[in-house]
């Protein structure tokens, strides 16, 4: 009886330490669902948001000396030919052109005007930003299509005491208002090559990876 009373404990211990074990090897949130490491098809992103040190070159048609090349002051305005102090971030390429336009009618007729990003780091609603045990923490403007396996590559992929299973990604829900926590599996897509643990990434994304405890 006492034999039988003290193997139902050690089993019961075991358990509980499984279970521990699973806990601190993998995060236990809601996880995304996987994308695979090459895209099927490629497709175009949301329009392109223009950011703080962003390099545009502004064009005007027939009107070179009212065009510039310039890059996005800190206090997200822009400097050309007859406007001043121009508010550029926040605005898609197509927006500003729009603003320059209304503001060059002024002075011209009928003005055509195009806004190429040639350098571009974008707001940080569009980068992706990754953080804690990795080989270089870096934000990353995002791209069209862009997976958690491009972002980690990025950036070194893990550093040597990165508890990667216990990562997780941050994303805002435009459509609540409030952030979202989900789990990653880092330590299985890096070290094992498992394809079920890649993520489509979206812009604003944050990513934090935890030092392991041992």
């Amino acid at each position: 009886m006492k034999f039988s009373r003290y193997s139902s404990l050690l089993a019961s211990f075991a358990m509980a330490s499984l279970a521990l074990t699973g806990c601190a090897g993998a995060g236990n949130g809601p996880q995304l669902p996987a994308a695979s490491f090459v895209a099927m098809q490629e497709g175009p992103g949301e329009d392109y948001i223009i950011g703080p040190l962003d390099e545009l070159t502004i064009f005007v048609w027939r009107n070179p000396e009212l065009g510039a090349k310039v890059q996005v002051r800190p206090d997200g305005r822009i400097t050309t030919p007859l406007i001043t102090d121009m508010p550029a971030v926040g605005k898609t390429p197509k927006m500003l052109a729009d603003d320059i336009t209304l503001q060059l009618s002024q002075y011209i007729q009928d003005p055509l005007v195009s806004v190429i990003v040639n350098k571009f780091a974008g707001t940080y609603s569009q980068q992706v930003r990754i953080i804690g045990a990795t080989g270089k923490p870096a934000s990353l403007p995002y791209r069209a299509n862009m997976t958690l396996l491009d972002a980690m590559i990025a950036v070194g992929g893990l550093s040597e005491y990165a508890a990667g299973n216990r990562a997780k990604l941050i994303r805002f829900d435009k459509e609540t208002g409030k952030q979202k926590e989900y789990s990653l599996r880092l330590g299985d897509l890096l070290k094992k090559g498992d394809s079920r643990a890649n993520v489509m990434l979206m812009p604003g994304d944050v990513i934090i990876i935890p030092e392991s405890q041992f």
